[in-house]
């Protein structure tokens, strides 16, 4: 399978998916108090605002609007125009909204050197060529400019098959073993695959640290009588870097 069949298999999936991934009860944390833990992790790890900052795999623009509400300039880059349009229709009433643009994640098409920091969320793991996806973001930014990433092992143990929902097969169906295996940190056991995929892409001042705050967002929504046992709460990290200075 080609690198362009693997990329059309996952972006159909995503793009069709938008709704329900806005519906999940997850998304929930991007209101209220749990939004506010997310703006501190992220304002944690980006330059001061206003700033350039990339929203790489944008999905629908929730934390593109996170970033806007800290004070940055945002664009948003992703190819799956399902989630792009839930993105823009999220962001059609904010003043000097994030830009919501269609674009490969692996190659953003936008020029070098213009952005202050990158982010990515839920993204790496479903890349094919990471490091080359690394290196090409490390060139969309500035010199000293940052990196900040968000991920979890989703599937340390390998992509569950034992289930046979309509949502598992539809997965499935898209995540298939030879998509899975160009996938190189799909089925990561071992957060420093992450970081040293950072590290071989060039940047500088590599760190890694887990995301206790979001666990437990995930974990009071997992005890919701309303959201019931949907909610499946993994410690996720938060990888940052920067870009060497000149």
């Amino acid at each position: 399978m080609t690198d362009s069949d693997v990329q059309e298999r996952i972006t159909s999936y995503w793009s069709d998916h938008g709704p329900d991934y806005d519906a999940h009860p997850t998304s929930r944390l991007h209101m209220g108090e749990a939004a506010q833990r997310w703006q501190q992790v992220w304002a944690s790890a980006l330059p001061q605002a206003p700033a350039d900052v990339l929203d790489v795999g944008t999905g629908t623009g929730q934390v593109a609007i996170h970033l806007w509400q800290l004070g940055h300039r945002v664009t948003g880059v992703d190819l799956a125009e399902g989630m792009l349009d839930l993105a823009r229709a999220k962001a059609a009433e904010l003043d000097d909204p994030p830009v919501f643009r269609a674009g490969d994640a692996v190659r953003p098409p936008l020029p070098p050197a213009s952005f202050d920091a990158v982010t990515a969320r839920y993204l790496l793991w479903t890349l094919r060529e990471p490091v080359q996806a690394l290196r090409n973001w490390r060139e969309l930014l500035r010199p000293g400019g940052r990196l900040a990433v968000v991920d979890g092992l989703w599937f340390a143990n390998g992509i569950d098959t034992s289930r046979d929902t309509p949502d598992r097969a539809v997965f499935r169906s898209a995540y298939q073993p030879h998509v899975v295996q160009a996938l190189t940190l799909s089925e990561s056991a071992d957060r420093q695959d992450f970081a040293e995929a950072v590290r071989d892409a060039g940047f500088v001042d590599v760190r890694i640290r887990d995301l206790p705050e979001i666990q437990a967002a995930e974990l009071e929504l997992s005890h919701d009588p309303a959201v019931g046992h949907q909610v499946d709460p993994r410690m996720q990290f938060l990888i940052t870097a920067r870009r060497a200075p000149s």
